[in-house]
């Protein structure tokens, strides 16, 4: 990305259920990197896989954010409304040659390797072709055989060979609904995203992405992946683990809780919300933050 480029990030939950304290986290990290680098701070609702989300829950996620002091830029751009743009670079991808249709289900991938994130690693069945008598399902992405290596402002070095690793991805699910792959790409190209700070559970994804880019012909902004909380058990906070929600009394212990887990250190003492921030956008440092994938947070606040 150019250094004369102005800097851009976003927040991007999946309205699934209210804001969480891991949620919190990654809106915490981008929204303070945007602004201390002097850049803008976007948020978007990331409703591509429509059946998970719940009713009312993206508003009640914008309620939360508003309560706890974040501010943010322009309209919330909102997935679930894009399907022709999605449409439109799936078609461009098949153009290409780059883009196929599969007629594999799940219980017919069910014996394959896993890929680092638990997905199976995709053996190719109808990368040549459908085979006889099959119809279309999803559709997937052919990769080819390089490394995609990035720079992770948090991780630090990171690489991946997707042919390996990952094999052809799903851009467009069996059940119609764009992968979030294909959504993220084309969402972030066109809100002009130059940084993209989020949680480390999206870590794996990024190649994907850059894929993806690369093959369109977009931009490649710069990625920073932020340690994911997990509980006692090592379990990632959400909805399935019945993650308690950021809807406490006290807000400002929940901020000063954001900000320590992410390795920020504010002072005894410090009180009341407009306070936090304050603080926060005069001391915020991103190379404070540890540099795991995940950590478990003792403090984690609990909502009486």
């Amino acid at each position: 990305m150019s250094q004369s480029t102005p800097y851009r990030g976003r927040f991007a939950p999946s309205p699934t259920g209210p804001l969480h304290f891991g949620s919190l986290v990654a809106a915490l990290g981008s929204c303070l990197e945007a602004r201390v680098r002097g850049g803008e701070w976007l948020v978007r609702m990331e409703d591509v896989d429509e059946p998970r989300c719940s009713s009312g829950a993206a508003a009640g996620i914008l309620r939360t954010l508003e309560r706890m002091g974040f501010e943010w830029d322009g309209e919330v751009m909102v997935q679930s409304r894009r399907k022709a743009r999605y449409a439109e670079l799936l078609d461009a991808l098949g153009g290409k040659g780059l883009a196929y249709p599969c007629a594999c289900t799940r219980r017919e991938l069910a014996d394959s390797a896993l890929a680092a994130d638990g997905a199976p690693l995709y053996p190719g069945t109808c990368r040549n072709g459908l085979p006889t008598g099959r119809s279309p399902r999803a559709w997937r992405l052919r990769v080819d055989a390089a490394e995609i290596a990035f720079e992770d402002e948090v991780q630090g070095e990171r690489s991946q060979r997707l042919a390996t690793e990952v094999g052809d991805f799903v851009l467009r699910r069996a059940d119609g609904f764009f992968a979030y792959q294909l959504a993220v790409v084309a969402d972030d190209a066109d809100q002009g995203v130059t940084h993209v700070v989020r949680g480390a559970d999206l870590l794996d994804s990024t190649p994907r992405q850059i894929c993806l880019q690369a093959c369109l012909g977009l931009p490649r902004p710069t990625y920073a992946h932020l340690p994911v909380v997990v509980d006692a058990a090592g379990e990632k906070l959400s909805k399935q683990t019945r993650a308690l929600p950021v809807d406490g009394d006290d807000d400002s212990a929940t901020l000063l809780a954001a900000l320590r887990f992410l390795g920020q250190e504010p002072p005894a003492g410090l009180a009341g919300v407009r306070a936090i921030w304050d603080w926060a956008h005069e001391h915020w440092r991103l190379d404070r933050v540890p540099r795991a994938r995940v950590l478990p947070f003792p403090g984690l606040p609990v909502n009486r």
